[in-house]
């Protein structure tokens, strides 16, 4: 059964944190069903724009139903090519705010033919792009060992994944594995299952970072945004893994952090390197918002702010 319902998570933290200018230029990285997207249009004034991004069909399908604000332009692409789009915009350098709200969204997950949850059966897909690439299936059935043991272990952490990897391949002898049940069954052979954390929550969350080359889309589009943003410009990055939280928290920092000068050198005879950002910190979801929405318990939100 498929959803469109999404709760935006740290909803109110994560577009206060943009400090919306009334006809500012602002993107949505990952538009998903809207819902930061209509919390952001709705501050704005009437000569304000807002961009929003999405790689997934069905959100911009959505969109284009559910839509209809002249300030809005969406673009069916992922937000690793931004800074392409924004060119050819002609905004390059005059984008006031950028949101992201990383990882897979609720109507993706309630969509079994997406094949990205573990709890429903259902095609092994996990493209958030279904018109290109590999699926998850696909991929598993023309990958070694190492190379499934490789990424279950460095996209999820699963310290079992070379045991996860063999027992894959020792299935796949025998038939294909060609939808979700199989795949988390397989895992809960060999991963114990925790109280509150599925067994095969780890690799699941690995295969589709990989296919979907998540990480490498976050690093790129971080670097870019160096070029998008104004002057004052501000990014607001929501996380929900380790993972992803460390690319964004590492890019905010090297770029925020002056270099130490060197010994000796008097501070006032040279002039401090300008760095690209100024980190604002970070803020968690609330104890309510944790009570209420479970997808909020992992959510790390940091903020940083173009000089």
């Amino acid at each position: 059964m498929s959803s469109n319902h999404h709760q935006s998570v740290m909803f109110n933290e994560s577009i206060d944190a943009l400090d919306l200018i009334e006809h500012g230029i602002y993107i949505d990285a990952t538009f998903g069903r809207g819902g930061h997207s209509q919390g952001i249009l709705d501050r704005l004034g009437d000569q304000a724009q807002l961009i929003a991004f999405d790689q997934d069909l069905s959100a911009i399908e959505y969109a284009k139903d559910k839509f209809n604000d002249p300030r809005l332009t969406l673009i069916h692409s992922p937000f690793s090519q931004m800074h392409t789009a924004i060119e050819a915009l002609g905004l390059s350098g005059k984008i006031n705010g950028i949101l992201m709200d990383l990882g897979v969204s609720s109507p993706q997950l309630d969509n079994a033919d997406r094949g990205f949850s573990f709890q429903t059966e259902g095609p092994l897909d996990m493209r958030m792009n279904q018109t290109t690439g590999l699926s998850a299936a696909q991929w598993l059935a023309q990958a070694n060992e190492e190379e499934i043991a490789n990424v279950i272990y460095q996209f999820g952490d699963e310290k079992k994944s070379r045991h996860i990897a063999s027992r894959i391949k020792k299935f796949q002898l025998e038939q294909s594995l060609e939808t979700t049940l199989q795949l988390a069954n397989l895992v809960s052979e060999v991963v114990r299952g925790q109280k509150k954390k599925h067994p095969a929550t780890r690799t699941f969350q690995a295969i589709r970072i990989f296919i979907n080359q998540e990480l490498k889309q976050l690093t790129e589009t971080l670097e870019h945004s160096k070029d998008v943003l104004s002057n004052n410009g501000r990014l607001s990055i929501i996380s929900f893994h380790s993972i992803e939280d460390r690319i964004v928290k590492r890019f905010i920092q090297k770029n925020s952090r002056q270099k130490p000068l060197p010994k000796g050198l008097p501070v006032a005879n040279q002039a401090l390197e300008k760095m690209p950002f100024k980190d604002l910190g970070k803020q968690f979801a609330s104890k309510d918002e944790v009570k209420h929405n479970k997808r909020s318990r992992s959510a790390i939100l940091r903020v940083a702010v173009k000089n």
